[in-house]
């Protein structure tokens, strides 16, 4: 059998959709968006009325390969990726991921895997790797089996509401930049209650939020969770977000850095890896199963096990042996993971504005906010040089081949940076630099192939396509910058 074959025939999946046909007419749901992510995270798909469920679970939807890339072009106006003559993928659902729309309780959503299309030529029905969602989903698979390890996930996704002027522009922040200031986040209460309640709704357990210190910038985290799982809530909460902004007249910004003199918005990712475990559907905002508007997988968390980044007793901060060598494919890897944590051209003004706590340098430490990543609890890393723009399924694989590495390897670390970053290498320290522009982390990229085979074959060359375009375009730009700094400079 092909890929796509054996994904429809796995065990279990016929009984999920029929599972799914009961909470279609439980709901009345009319409506089902399937969805997959594109290269630079944007949800796509098609929507199809609910009465073709049982045909389009089984025989999947068509929708053109450009799609993995956003069907956009390059400057020189080719499609990315792929052209006009390229084959259709055909979309299989997840059917433990459909969920109802909280906003309209007439319209489910579906994750989906993308497949080849049946009739190509070369590996037909095999799995199309420019679909960053699928592969996040079978690395990780094989990353488990490898080493009986599980990747759990956190974000905290940082974004800012901004006003509108009548013609639909950003017009500021909708309130001040003062972080943590429970009267700031009290000015957007009505938002981000909005935003928990339609979360809630669909599977987020939000556990906490704060507002930031930059105009409107709130910040709502959820629990952490397995990678994938974690990265499909994340997508979920931008469209939360994109809803309730329509519904206020608000724009949902998660551009990385839209203003001068305050901080940009991160994303960073807080990561373990788990021994056993076990998935449990949170009754937290349920009274009972029955309850779920959708399948239970969106309402799944895992539970328990061996975190095997807790410290051994021999110290009470320093990872056991696992965790040391995952920070050390981390730390040699960093530089290239940056063109995916840091996957735009302002991106880099985050990192470069320095006094606002930057991760711009390649080292690790306990609690120390100045190094790319830090032991911010006992069991748990965080990556700070992520930002709000990054696509969360390219992040998943590009740890998880890093983490592979290190392991592998024993890769050592060194010793963890207790001081701050600055005043030692003021002492002393040499420490490298995380790449400074797009161009530059797009030339560590290429330069490293343990995290490019996280890109496997397609979707490497579709991210540096339509990254590297990017980039080009943006050298290619005369901006007002340009013309204030060298309008008037002679004679």
């Amino acid at each position: 059998m092909t890929e796509l074959e054996q994904y429809v025939n796995e065990p279990g999946r016929d009984q999920m959709i029929k599972d799914v046909r009961k909470k279609i007419d439980e709901l009345g749901i009319t409506y089902i968006y399937y969805q997959f992510i594109s290269v630079t995270g944007r949800i796509v798909g098609k929507g199809i009325p609910s009465n073709h469920w049982e045909r389009t679970a089984n025989k999947g939807f068509q929708l053109v390969y450009g799609s993995t890339a956003n069907l956009f072009v390059d400057r020189h106006g080719d499609y990315i990726g792929y052209g006009p003559e390229a084959a259709e993928l055909v979309g299989i659902a997840d059917p433990d991921t459909f969920v109802q729309l909280p906003w309209d309780k007439r319209i489910a959503r579906v994750f989906c895997v993308c497949f080849r299309n049946r009739e190509e030529k070369v590996n037909p029905g095999g799995h199309l790797t420019s679909d960053c969602r699928g592969n996040l989903k079978f690395q990780h698979r094989d990353f488990q089996a490898k080493h009986g390890l599980q990747l759990r996930c956190g974000t905290e996704p940082e974004m800012m509401w901004l006003k509108k002027t009548e013609d639909g522009k950003p017009n500021g922040g909708y309130s001040n930049p003062y972080c943590y200031h429970i009267d700031q986040f009290e000015s957007l209460r009505p938002v981000s209650m909005k935003v928990i309640e339609y979360a809630q709704a669909m599977g987020l357990d939000m556990i906490q939020g704060d507002h930031e210190d930059a105009p409107g910038q709130l910040e709502l985290n959820w629990q952490y969770d397995d990678v994938l799982r974690n990265a499909d809530r994340l997508s979920t909460y931008r469209q939360i977000c994109a809803q309730v902004a329509r519904e206020f007249d608000l724009i949902a910004c998660f551009m990385t850095k839209p203003f001068m003199g305050v901080s940009a918005s991160g994303c960073h990712h807080n990561v373990s890896l788990w021994r056993g475990g076990e998935d449990v559907v949170n009754k937290i905002m349920l009274k009972s199963e029955a309850d779920i508007p959708g399948m239970p997988g969106s309402f799944t968390y895992v539970e328990g096990g061996e975190n095997t980044f807790m410290p051994d007793d021999n110290d009470p901060q320093k990872p056991g042996k696992i965790g040391l060598q995952a920070i050390g494919g981390f730390m040699e890897h960093i530089g290239a993971l940056t063109a995916i944590g840091c996957s735009t051209v302002n991106s880099y003004r985050r990192l470069w504005d320095t006094g606002f706590w930057a991760p711009v340098f390649a080292d690790w430490g306990y609690q120390n906010r100045t190094t790319g990543m830090r032991v911010s609890a006992p069991g748990r890393f965080e990556y700070r040089s992520v930002d709000s723009m990054v696509n969360p399924y390219l992040m998943g694989s590009g740890i998880l081949s890093a983490f592979d590495d290190g392991i592998d390897n024993d890769r050592d670390p060194g010793e963890p940076e207790e001081r701050n970053i600055y005043e030692a290498m003021e002492a002393g320290k040499v420490v490298k630099k995380l790449p400074m522009s797009l161009g530059e982390a797009l030339d560590r990229l290429e330069a490293d192939e343990v995290i490019k085979a996280s890109m496997p074959d397609e979707m490497y060359k579709v991210f540096h396509w339509y990254k590297n375009d990017e980039w080009e375009k943006f050298m290619a730009t005369v901006t007002d910058w340009d013309a204030d700094q060298y309008m008037d400079c002679l004679p």
